[in-house]
């Protein structure tokens, strides 16, 4: 009855068992599709008697014992996939026999022996992963391939040298041969990748310099040479790597200094360099390096000298390691970097007080300040409670008293200090208060011009419509283009409609103008008038995520494509960053109230920025948060427990976020007209994933990025994400995770690890 079946698809249908002995039998057997499920066995000899076989994809189940060695000498195979099963025994050399090979996966088994032969001289080879098994011996040379794009084989024991003959393969984009023995020299033949975009070779046993040729690889994102026995100094050359986003050198032996010319290297998200004897000083042109995100490691290099007052620059660096060298001076430079999640400056020589902005990893972190005996911390004088707990760190004040000063000295420059303090604050207070109620009057009354609002209603024709960028339940956003490469957003604010219109916009100013952060809007100036207030922010170029998602949705604009899901991934870490800033960094905290796609507008760079604060409400953390007369924030947005009542919290921001990260994952809008019966984002992608997440991914992914899953890494990426935006999205507002664990949970998916979800 099946004896002329020639497709056989069962694949993600939760199936268990063995594969009846019948299929294996049946001789016009062309496509075997039985991936995604919880079959097991073992396969029988009779699967290398298939002739028309094209393609059998087994991968994900329980598959075990060894492969039958003679697969693929009777078939043309074009596509074997066998990843993520139990396998042991050695690969069959005749995979390629018939010539059309152009898949081979069998990552993530427990393959011994060595590559064959066979797979090297396989030129219609298109994508080859072996990753994560218990191979051995060298690799074999590689012929002539203009198909190879990816090879994956990391987490093995190869060893020998790294085959010159890789260079043949001139369109590969992507090579990993790290956590292996390799040893020998990088191969300068690797110079002919001119499409290589990634290229891994850490935790081996390489030697020599880098070949200063790899500069012809100008399209390289990744390089991680990290954990090897690499010396010699970083050749110039490779400053031809300009849109590099990660370079990782660590624990290797080179020598020379830092490089300065790092700094041409605009694009650099992630500078590793821990671990080589460096030597020398951190040069002040790192702070030029304003793109660095996810870490700076300069640790064990032996630098001397001071840390450089540049380094503030990196207002964006999110994890700073700094440790064990020879660095002396303060931590001042350090005060004020709020990006940053990570801190480690141990065993030094720094000295002075730790930085206000940097006590909070002192109970955190607090390894991350041993073995430097000069640096202290402020303790208020009102006793050792206010102290942070601390076994190796004194109080500053403490210190001073070592010094020399007797009791009785300290208590009177106490009290003589206490004393002046408290007629400073009378004075203080009473200047305060009358300046305070001039600004008030003045900021009410004003009706004088500037030479900028002169500019800007000169620019827009006195606010004429046809300048009107946005509008909102707040405002209208005009474009004001001063002058070449200077445009500003000006937002008016109508305040004559209702009463204490003015005291509202002054809540708004003083809002803005207070909060200061990368991915936030920054307020750069604003004038009141009798009727309306004016705002003025930098324009941002790419306008705002929803322009970008759903503008776009015809797919016949550039900007779409621009939208990968690199790029999806930065704008969800950077928003959750600006959210984490205000929910937590400010004090007191401020919840947002209409987290959107509108209010996350994107800079030249697609960085994202959280604008309108105009609904913003100051959280006094000792009070319930006030109501007000009207619900706030956007529907689709919206937490359940805000549907009916006014007042809004943390929890409920979060909720939003999770909505936008839902729309950043699947391209679609809150309130979709494709969901049909569904009401909203969130019910439509829970209906989809109520089975498991693994298997229906697929269904719910923007079109856009749909080719990029093929990418384990960026698959594994896109489902932790999803996995997060379902916990921001919980019914339960108590059950949803603080914006401080989303920014976590985010840093952690960068790398994603196989280990991570299974049981």
């Amino acid at each position: 009855m099946l004896s002329e079946l020639n497709d056989l698809e069962l694949f993600m249908n939760h199936l268990s068992g063995e594969i009846p002995i019948s299929i294996w039998r049946i001789p016009s057997l062309e496509y075997l599709l039985v991936y995604k499920n919880n079959l097991t066995g073992e396969l029988p000899l009779e699967i290398t008697e298939f002739k028309q076989l094209k393609n059998i994809s087994l991968y994900d189940n329980c598959f075990f014992g060894a492969i039958p060695q003679n697969l693929g000498i009777n078939a043309s195979l074009q596509q074997l996939d066998f990843t993520n099963n139990m396998f042991s025994g050695t690969i069959p050399p005749f995979l390629c026999f018939g010539k059309k090979l152009r898949v081979l996966n069998l990552g993530q088994n427990q393959l011994t022996g060595s590559v064959t032969d066979d797979i090297g001289g396989c030129k219609t080879l298109w994508r080859l992963i072996l990753k994560q098994n218990n191979l051995n011996g060298v690799l074999p040379e590689f012929a002539e391939n203009t198909n190879l794009v990816h090879m994956d084989i990391s987490e093995n024991n190869i060893s020998g040298p790294i085959p010159s003959s890789l260079g043949n393969c001139r369109n590969l984009t992507s090579i990993n041969l790290s956590m292996n023995r390799f040893t020998g020299f990088i191969p300068s033949e690797l110079s002919n990748l001119v499409d290589l975009q990634t290229l891994n070779v850490s935790h081996n046993l390489l030697q020599g310099s880098l070949p200063s040729q790899l500069s012809n690889c100008g399209r390289l994102l990744e390089f991680d040479v990290g954990f090897n026995s690499l010396n010699g100094l970083i050749p110039n050359a490779l400053t031809s790597w300009k849109q590099l986003s990660t370079l990782i050198l660590s624990e290797n032996r080179f020598t020379g200094g830092i490089p300065s010319f790092l700094l041409e290297l605009e694009m650099l998200s992630e500078l590793q360099l821990g671990g080589n004897p460096f030597g020398g000083s951190i040069p002040s042109s790192i702070g030029a390096m304003k793109n660095l995100i996810y870490g700076l490691n300069l640790s064990s290099n032996g630098l001397t000298g001071e840390i450089p007052s540049e380094l503030r620059n990196l207002f964006k660096l999110v994890r700073l390691d700094l440790s064990n060298n020879n660095l002396t001076g303060t931590l001042t430079v350090l005060d004020g970097m709020d990006s940053l999640v990570e801190v480690n400056v141990s065993y030094n020589h720094f000295s002075g007080p730790i930085p206000t902005t940097m006590m909070r990893f002192v109970n955190l972190s607090p390894s991350s300040f041993l073995g430097n005996p000069g640096l202290c911390i402020y303790c208020l004088s009102s006793g050792e409670e206010t102290c942070p707990t601390s076994n190796y760190l004194n109080p500053c004040n403490e210190m001073k008293n070592q010094r020399g000063l007797t009791k009785l000295q300290v208590a009177m420059i106490a009290l003589g200090s206490s004393l002046l303090v408290v007629a400073l604050l009378v004075v203080a207070s009473t200047f305060i208060f009358c300046r305070i109620k001039k600004q008030e009057h003045e900021i009410c009354v004003e009706e004088g011009a500037s030479t900028l609002l002169n500019k800007v209603m000169e620019a827009t024709e006195n606010l004429n419509e046809r300048y009107i960028i946005g509008r909102g339940a707040h405002g209208v956003v005009y474009r004001a283009s001063l002058s070449p490469g200077s445009d500003f957003a000006v937002k008016k604010i109508n305040v004559a409609k209702h009463k204490g219109g003015n005291r509202s916009m002054v809540r708004e100013i003083e809002t803005i103008g207070k909060v200061k952060h990368r991915n936030l809007v920054r307020l750069e100036d604003f004038w009141l008038r009798k009727d309306y207030g004016l705002l003025l922010y930098r324009y941002m170029q790419n306008g705002s995520l929803h322009d970008v998602l759903h503008n776009n949705n015809d797919h016949t604009t550039n900007e779409a494509q621009i939208l990968k899901w690199s790029a999806r991934y930065r704008i969800a870490l950077g928003t959750a960053h600006g959210l984490e800033y205000l929910h937590y960094d400010c004090d007191p905290g401020i919840v947002h109230r209409d987290i959107k796609p509108e209010n996350i507008l994107l800079d030249s760079d697609m960085e994202p920025h959280i604008s309108d604060f105009g609904s913003a409400k100051l959280l006094d953390e000792s009070v319930a948060s006030e109501p007000s007369m009207v619900v706030a924030g956007t529907v689709g947005y919206i937490a359940p427990e805000n549907a009916f009542r006014t007042t809004w919290s943390k929890e409920a921001d979060v909720y939003s976020y999770g909505v936008v990260l839902l729309e950043l994952i699947t391209g679609k809008r809150a309130l979709d007209p494709s969901f049909m019966g569904e009401t909203d984002i969130v019910g439509w992608v829970r209906s989809i994933l109520s089975g498991e997440i693994e298997t229906e991914i697929g269904r719910i992914v923007d079109s856009w990025i749909v080719d990029e899953l093929v990418e384990w890494e960026v698959r594994e990426q896109v489902i932790d994400l999803v996995l997060v935006a379902l916990r921001c999205t919980e019914k339960e507002p108590s059950r949803r995770p603080a914006m401080r664990d989303v920014v976590r949970q985010l840093l952690n998916t960068k790398h994603p690890r196989k280990s991570k979800r299974q049981s």
